[in-house]
């Protein structure tokens, strides 16, 4: 009997055991996802005043506004050597989930002009937020109405004497310029400038002839009547039919193409993360970014911006780089653009 008593009890200890860590296991709380715990910085590889940077400040007041994040969210610029300062500064913040970076084409362009020691695969790709479109803008007292007749008048006015203004050197603005000349026979004088806002204010200005600008880089122009915009670099016409100016919205402007000017581009506009982090940290921006585009301002700014809006993430956002890279080196290539 003492030995069946022994078994007993220690049967009934070994189940009050169980019972007490079953009701521990209930009273914890759940694991709880990754979320920042402090300041995130928010790096821009360009400009102030550019697509990039209104775009990263945008993010950055819906975050505030929505509360869609505990910790401040703090937009920086680091422009330096075409971004390769911003692209580096995130490549060499292995692990660390308080640093993200929106990307633009230089993510292509940079390593590929200057040799930096830099490849998109060195960060961590977290969500393409759209795509940007291309402008062919003149001075709204310019003669020149239509993309075709100030082309022509380009290539008659004699060799250099065209000013092409345009965000960076060997980037995108400077890629399609190349593109146009190498399709109409024109030539231009091309003046790089720090960011697209100091590009609209220069062709404002009369200081140039022309520009390659952003929708949301030149719309405030364009509404107040200072700049006419020519064509659009993209296959098909931007489907935003709301009045911009007095008699004309972004859809009114025709295709490039349409113009006899056969070159087309799009830029990147996306965030990526540092190197190594956790699939919780890469989970956290990918909701948070979901959020953003779900709230009315990020609506309205697509269209005030006339963004193509196609997003992806994952696997998909990853062939579509591989894919993108490959064309820019092909595109730089051509120009004649790419380090020695």
């Amino acid at each position: 009997m003492k030995v069946k008593f022994a078994s007993l009890r220690n049967e009934l200890a070994t189940a009050a055991a169980a019972a007490v860590s079953v009701a521990a296991l209930m009273a914890a709380p759940a694991h709880a996802a990754w979320e920042p715990t402090k300041p995130v910085e928010f790096v821009v590889p360009a400009g102030t005043g550019g697509g990039a940077d209104q775009m990263a400040r945008l993010i950055q007041g819906i975050v505030i506004k929505h509360k869609l994040m505990k910790e401040p969210l703090i937009v920086v610029n680091k422009s330096g050597g075409a971004g390769a300062e911003g692209f580096l500064e995130v490549k060499g913040a292995k692990g660390n989930p308080h640093k993200i970076i929106i990307t633009l084409s230089n993510l292509f362009t940079t390593p590929l002009a200057t040799g930096v020691p830099f490849n998109w695969r060195d960060m961590t790709p977290v969500s393409m937020m759209a795509l940007d479109q291309f402008v062919l803008w003149v001075n709204a007292e310019s003669p020149h109405k239509t993309a075709k007749d100030y082309l022509a008048a380009v290539k008659t006015g004699g060799p250099s004497k065209t000013k092409m203004g345009g965000t960076g050197s060997k980037q995108e603005d400077q890629i399609i310029t190349v593109g146009i000349e190498q399709a109409t026979g024109t030539k231009f004088i091309y003046v790089p400038f720090k960011g697209g806002g100091e590009v609209a204010v220069q062709l404002v200005g009369k200081h140039i002839d022309s520009s390659v600008n952003n929708p949301i880089e030149a719309v405030a122009q364009w509404r107040a009547g200072q700049l006419r915009a020519l064509c659009v670099f993209d296959d098909k016409r931007m489907t935003y039919k709301t009045k911009v100016t007095d008699t004309q919205s972004w859809s009114d402007i025709p295709t490039c193409k349409e113009a006899g000017v056969p070159t087309d581009y799009t830029m990147l506009r996306g965030i990526f993360m540092a190197p190594d982090v956790s699939k919780d940290q890469l989970e956290f921006y990918l909701t948070l970014l979901k959020k953003v585009r779900d709230t009315p301002e990020w609506k309205d700014y697509m269209e005030k911006g006339a963004f193509n809006q196609t997003n992806m993430s994952g696997d998909e956002f990853g062939k579509w780089l591989g894919s993108a890279e490959q064309r820019h080196r092909e595109l730089m290539k051509e120009a004649g653009f790419i380090a020695k």
